[in-house]
This record gives C-alpha cells, structure tokens and sequence, in this order.
C-alpha cells in the first residue's frame, strides 16, 4: 500500500473513531437527565442540550453529508436554535445517530480527489481533509459543552474512562 492510500486511511479511521467517542458521550450523558431537563437552558444566552443536538445534525449534514457528499445542503440553521420541545431524547439520539452514520459513510467512502477538493461552505473555503476536521472538531466542541451541562445539572462524574487508567504513561 503507498504512503498516500496509508495517509487516507489513516485520517478516515481517526475521524470516525473520534466521530464514535462523541456519540458514545452524548449518549451517556442523555441517560444521566430527564426528558424536561434536556430541553432545559442554563440561561438566554446559551443553548439546551437539545438545541446542540440539533446544531449538531444540522451542521454534520451540512459540512460532511451535503459538501463533502456533494448532495443538496437543505439546512435551517435558525431552527436548530428556536425549537423548545417537540422532541424526546430517544428522537434526538436517534437522528443524531442517523447523521453520524451517513457522514461517517461519507467519509469512508470519500476519494483522494474529493478530500483535496476546495468547496465553499457557511462562506468559508475548505478542503474535503478540512471539511472533515471541522465536523469532527465542532462534533467534541458541543460533546463536551452536553457533558458540562450534565455534570452541572446532576453534580456527578459521568464516567466516560470508568476502567481505563488514564494515568498510564506512554509508549514510544
């Protein structure tokens, strides 16, 4: 196998395991709070967990499943931030695992052509390679701002790492 085809497989494998790691968290922290409290604000000027949920599907579907899976992109943005309720967390498990699948395909199935193409996304210019580090990047960024929600709501550890020691040194 040539470096390059490594270098691919490489990323794609990275991408969609960080791309798993996140949905794994989000969903151990919708086990931990009610179906109240996953509509539920800290304040105005942030968003329920819900509503990032939703921001997450809408922007997974736009920068990986429409730009990169040069499909239509038919994301409401302003919806993902106005809805209250409506749905429950099963629903919102479920679509945004719908989302994560079909990008996660996408990206997989992704050619060297497609990931060194620039295309224009939100106005911004990127590659296939930085559609896809933007999606996965901004996927942890909200991930950990449900798992901060949670642990203030619920005052506990959500046991992401139960059973791993994280103090283990590392190995070269």
């Amino acid at each position: 196998m040539d470096k390059e085809t490594q270098l691919v497989e490489e990323l794609v494998k990275n991408a969609l395991y960080r791309m798993d790691e996140s949905t794994r968290m989000i969903k151990k922290s919708l086990a931990k709070i009610s179906e109240d409290e996953v509509w539920q604000k800290p304040n105005e000027s942030l968003n329920s967990i819900a509503n990032l949920i939703l921001h997450l599907c809408g922007n997974i579907s736009q920068y990986v499943i429409s730009s990169l899976g040069e499909t239509e992109d038919k994301r409401l943005r302003d919806s993902e931030f106005s809805l209250t309720s409506g749905l429950t967390k099963d629903e919102l498990l479920k679509k945004l695992e719908d989302v994560v699948g079909t990008a996660k395909r996408v990206i997989f199935d992704a050619t060297p052509s497609q990931l060194v193409k620039i295309r224009t996304v939100q106005g911004f210019s990127f590659s296939g390679v930085g559609i896809i580090l933007h999606a996965v990047e901004h996927y942890s960024y909200h991930t950990g701002q449900i798992a901060f929600w949670v642990k203030q709501l619920k005052n506990k550890d959500l046991g992401f790492y139960d059973g791993i020691d994280l103090n283990k040194k590392n190995k070269n």
